[in-house]
């Protein structure tokens, strides 16, 4: 076989072959090429996306739900439609008593304040937040360190600043560590720098102190803003969502039925619809990649018999000249193979052209849709396997014609 396969001779009849078919043999190679190259490229977006996508939300537990007071629109228990519902510190404390399937319930609240650096000011955001929250919303710190636990116990005046908020207040290249800042009068010194790029669970942040520093100085007693809270590894995070809100509705004297008082964002839910819309994505790009090569491997077929049918006369003569069948039928097969081979390589080197250009013009920044849209090697190389095997199988298709044909027919055929 091997001797067969670098013999010249063999070489050249194939030579010979595609040559005296040039445009039929051209558009069959772009058949199969498409093939690979759309699955090359489908899959290297799809790649993109799930990697947008886990920048954008990999920060944050999965399994998470943001709640929050909002009015009522029905009367219970004496109180009227319309009345404003807030949280409370002690509902914390019954979620994680009532609730074994929470993991974390994180209290929140913010409010905007005037921050000023020496001549710099600024009105922004800030957070009273628990050191838990860095669990929920991982914060990548370029200096420095997250509020802790001391810091909420003696209530100091600490802050953590989000990058642009310290670029509006910072020279460019000083250290904020052991600076200080005035928010709404008061000194705080800046223990940690964090950079993020997506905020959820309230409005976008400017800068984070101790939440018992925060109910302090702007005088919110046990108010808080809204809850953080992530259920454990396998709970139901759309059942936990809405147990949570019934147990609410309890402790605030809320009718049962009142699907208004209290807001709620279930990221936890939403990575659910996302992860399966990937899914199907990558499924329908095998789905369309592959149907897509196993036409373009039939076209090879359907050449590859026409051209045994031009070729009568000559498979005749070589087989009176006492050609054997296997040579005749390892030619057409290596012919077959030497297509899908030729296809798939400008395929994949195509794909992975356009791929390289796409991360040039939309896969890089903070604004970039797809991010490192690849192909795993593994599957290049599966793939590749699959193509080869299917040009090897439908090769078979002509040779056996070829093979079948009786010498003093094809000497008969005009």
């Amino acid at each position: 076989m091997l001797k067969f396969i670098f013999d010249k001779d063999t070489w050249q009849e194939i030579y010979g072959s595609i040559r005296k078919n040039k445009l039929r043999t051209g558009i069959t190679i772009i058949g199969v090429l498409w093939g690979i190259f759309l699955l090359v490229v489908l899959l290297g977006a799809a790649r993109g996306m799930e990697n947008n996508f886990k920048r954008l939300f990999g920060n944050f537990a999965t399994n998470s739900v943001f709640i929050w007071g909002q009015q009522t629109s029905k009367p219970f228990r004496g109180f009227q439609e319309g009345r404003q519902v807030g949280l409370k510190m002690k509902d914390v404390e019954v979620i994680e008593a009532e609730i074994p399937e929470v993991e974390f319930v994180v209290p929140r609240t913010t409010g905007q304040s005037l921050a000023v650096h020496k001549t710099k000011t600024l009105n922004v955001g800030v957070f009273g937040d628990y050191p838990a929250l860095d669990k929920l919303q991982k914060k990548h710190l370029t200096y420095g360190r997250f509020i802790n636990e001391s810091d909420i116990i003696y209530k100091r005046k600490v802050v953590v600043l989000e990058d642009d908020t310290y670029k509006q207040l910072f020279d460019e290249g000083v250290n904020p560590i052991g600076k200080y800042i005035t928010i709404n009068n008061g000194a705080y010194q800046v223990v940690g720098l964090y950079k993020e790029k997506m905020q959820m669970g309230g409005p976008g942040g400017g800068m984070h102190i101790p939440f018992s520093t925060f109910q302090q100085v702007y005088n919110r007693g046990d108010n808080i803003g809204w809850l953080m809270i992530t259920g454990k590894e396998g709970s139901d995070i759309v059942q936990l969502e809405a147990d949570i809100k019934l147990l609410l509705r309890n402790l605030h004297d809320v009718h049962p039925e009142d699907v208004r008082a209290f807001g709620s964002f279930n990221l936890g839910s939403q990575i659910k619809k996302v992860n399966g819309f990937l899914i199907g994505m990558q499924f329908l790009t095998w789905f369309v990649g592959i149907a897509t090569l196993i036409a373009g491997v039939f076209a090879i077929g359907n050449i590859l018999l026409i051209t045994v049918k031009e070729r009568t006369k000559e498979i005749g003569i070589r087989r009176a000249l006492g050609a054997k069948p296997s040579e005749i039928r390892r030619q057409i097969v290596l012919e077959s193979v030497l297509l899908t081979t030729v296809a798939g390589c400008l395929g994949i080197i195509l794909g992975g052209l356009v791929l390289m250009l796409v991360y040039q013009m939309i896969g890089q920044g903070d604004d970039a849709i797809l991010i490192n849209p690849t192909v795993d090697i593994t599957v290049i190389l599966i793939a590749f396997a699959t193509l080869i095997t299917l040009g090897t199988l439908i090769g078979l298709i002509p040779a056996q014609k070829a093979v079948s044909i009786r010498p003093i027919e094809a000497l008969r055929e005009e």
